[in-house]
């Protein structure tokens, strides 16, 4: 579990002893089940991360359409309910070149506008060999918070925890033309475990680098 689960459990079960204290158990019990969803919620599983030429699902949830993106790109869009784990990961290794905050909705995160209108944290990480995979952190209905704990300059592993997305969420994933995504609209997803895209053979990178990403107005599931 990670620390923010301590910090919401410990706080709803004094709630709940205090108001125990005063008014008997019965009144306090739903803060005493609070407590204990905060510190399910906030668990934190060790994964297996796959080896090879491959980018592994930034987070767990339920795959919801895979379409076309922009300049030769694919997008993933992956929506987490309340009942998956929120820990964000990295889905390949390299080096963060860039994090951009968007301010926005809160539209509900299973909505083909939420990637385009929500608010969300943009990464953008760029692999030894100069390929480069952009996901996002994006806020939902009742999620909030996005945390992000890395920064720009940053090295990280593929599956290395490097966030958070507070209660209910989606996780949109870009990859260039030479990722195969190996996933379709329904799959279940594991973060750090599930293989979301598998290079497709020799790398064609464009001569300037990425300028901007459109964002699409609708998503075909």
């Amino acid at each position: 579990m990670i620390r923010d689960g301590f910090y919401y459990g410990l706080a709803f079960t004094a709630a709940g002893a205090l108001v125990s204290w005063l008014a008997g158990p019965w009144p306090a019990l739903f803060l005493f089940l609070l407590g204990a969803f905060c510190a399910w919620f906030f668990r934190d599983p060790d994964r297996a991360i796959p080896a090879g030429p491959v980018a592994v699902s930034p987070a767990d949830g339920r795959v919801m359409c895979v379409v076309p993106e922009g300049d030769r790109q694919t997008r993933v869009s992956i929506f987490l309910s309340i009942f998956d784990v929120h820990v964000n990961r990295s889905p390949i290794s390299g080096v963060i070149t860039d994090i951009r905050y968007q301010p926005g909705q809160f539209l509900v995160a299973s909505r083909a506008l939420a990637s385009a209108r929500n608010e969300q944290n943009i990464v953008t990480i760029q692999a030894k060999d100069g390929t480069k995979v952009v996901f996002k952190q994006i806020a939902g209905l009742i999620a909030r918070r996005i945390v992000c704990t890395k920064g720009v300059g940053d090295f990280v592993q593929a599956g290395e925890r490097v966030g958070l997305i507070k209660f209910g969420s989606r996780v949109d994933v870009i990859f260039g033309p030479e990722w195969r995504v190996e996933v379709s609209p329904g799959t279940h997803v594991s973060g750090g475990s599930s293989v979301l895209a598998r290079r497709a053979g020799d790398i064609e990178l464009p001569l300037r680098g990425l300028v901007a990403i459109e964002e699409a107005a609708l998503c075909r599931t």
